[in-house]
């Protein structure tokens, strides 16, 4: 076997490998020696059957499996016994003719390409300084709460016999949409409840059917927004034969004991009470989104250094394929985005590289500090996903947990954000109060609105 280094770069080494037909047939004769002894062949006593024949009859497929074994011990020999810290399993292209290897005619030479993990010093977390922001939950926001609660459990009474409903009514309806006189996926629907002026269906259809009355049918014309996720659909005029079956007016909304006793709670201090935890969970977890994205940013500004090639392409690949498939839906262009497709794919590189980057960051932070995911969190994890499958819980449940591939892909979000609490404890944090709209911006949008007002107040 000849193994020669062939690429030497910082963070990629390529070998060429040569492994001799001859070694290849001893080790296929060495194999079918061992079992000569267990086969049965027409003809032959057990343990008889030349190996000469076993070969012609069993050689190519075992000639296979044995290139194979080859290629994965010599590549795994080559990553040891030059003491290589891969960043992706090693990537081998076959040189040499296969089917003549197989045949013994010919050498098994093949590359063994690998990419190396980069060696850096980890930035100090304790360094870092960044702001979290908060917001208070006032009596105002529970009592909006409140009233959406409220307004999700309202009751409807039938209008009298002949009565039009009006704007805030409930209404049973059947329709069928069209578009150039073809019906359209998603466009038909019996017995479905609307209330009007919800909002719920496509802008101008639900104005329409206010004076509608039960029995009646009309046809109610729209136009799907131009940027309609269906690009089929985007932009274009249709019509849809209503018919109305059943008209309700709203009930009066009382806010008190009874109206927490329907949604199983005993009074409406309690419901309030549970309404202003739940919008705390939810302010702490936006204020959440913020501090992480501050730590990010300030991990990717304290640390550079080359980065693996492939794991970058991959990485675009992924990026910029959920991009095409996303402009795609939307029957838009990179031009659409106000950028050529070169500017495009430059900017979703700078993206991939700095996921990558920081991949790798949080990867040596966790491993440094003995950070893992616990098998009874990965278990709980693991439930949480399959409960999402419904109907197939189960099947969904003994797939993640019997395939390693996918509890890493559940592993890693996990994973990232126990390094990013634990980054949090070490840094510099200091809380902003802000307004509710702020907290729940983007933390991109938020910082630019926050520095804005900053500069409008120096000014």
């Amino acid at each position: 076997m000849e193994i020669t280094e062939t690429v030497s770069e910082a963070l990629r080494r390529q070998f060429k490998i040569v492994i001799d037909a001859g070694d290849l047939d001893e080790r296929l004769t060495g194999r079918l020696e061992e079992m000569k002894a267990s086969v049965q062949l027409k003809g032959f006593r057990p343990g008889k059957a030349p190996v000469s024949y076993l070969k012609k009859t069993f050689g190519k497929k075992m000639m296979n499996e044995i290139v194979e074994q080859a290629v994965s011990e010599t590549s795994q020999k080559t990553v040891q016994d030059h003491s290589l810290k891969l960043a992706l399993p090693p990537q081998v292209e076959y040189v040499s003719e296969m089917a003549e290897v197989i045949d013994g005619r010919a050498n098994l030479e093949f590359t063994v390409s690998v990419d190396l993990m980069p060696d850096f010093e980890l930035g100090d977390p304790a360094k870092i300084k960044i702001e979290r922001l908060v917001a208070d939950v006032t009596d105002e926001e529970v009592d909006a709460a409140l009233e959406r609660v409220a307004e999700q459990a309202r009751s409807y009474s039938p209008r009298p016999e002949g009565e039009a409903a009006a704007d805030k009514d409930s209404v049973n309806i059947d329709f069928v949409g069209r578009v150039e006189g073809e019906e359209f996926a998603g466009g038909k629907a019996e017995d479905f409840t609307l209330v009007l002026g919800s909002g719920q269906l496509i802008a101008g259809f639900e104005a329409q059917l206010i004076g509608a009355k039960a029995g009646e049918e009309r046809d109610v014309q729209v136009t799907f927004p131009a940027d309609y996720p269906d690009a089929k659909l985007a932009g274009r005029p249709a019509v849809f034969a209503v018919k109305v079956n059943e008209v309700k007016s709203p009930d009066s909304l009382v806010l008190d004991d009874s109206l927490a006793r329907t949604l199983g709670v005993d009074s409406l201090a309690t419901l309030r009470t549970r309404l202003r935890d739940q919008l705390r969970t939810d302010f702490n977890r936006a204020s959440r989104m913020h501090v992480k994205r501050r730590i990010l940013d300030a991990l990717d500004a304290q640390h550079s250094f080359p980065l693996p090639e492939t794991m970058v392409s991959r990485e675009f690949d992924t990026i910029w394929a959920q991009l095409e498939a996303e402009l795609k839906r939307e029957g838009k262009t990179a031009e659409d985005e106000g950028k050529t497709e070169d500017e495009l794919k430059e900017e979703y590189r700078r993206i991939a590289e700095r996921r990558v980057r920081l991949g790798l960051v949080l990867a040596r932070m966790g491993e440094q500090n003995g950070i893992t995911v616990a098998p009874d969190e990965l278990q709980r994890a693991i439930m949480a996903r399959a409960r999402q499958h419904q109907g197939k819980e189960q099947e969904a449940f003994n797939f993640y947990s019997s395939n390693p591939q996918a509890q890493a892909e559940i592993r890693a979000p996990i994973f990232e954000e126990k390094v990013v609490d634990f980054i949090t404890e070490l840094s510099d944090v200091t809380e902003r109060k802000v307004d509710r709209e702020t907290l729940f911006l983007d933390p991109d949008e938020a910082a630019a609105k926050l520095k804005a007002a900053e500069e409008n107040r120096s000014s």
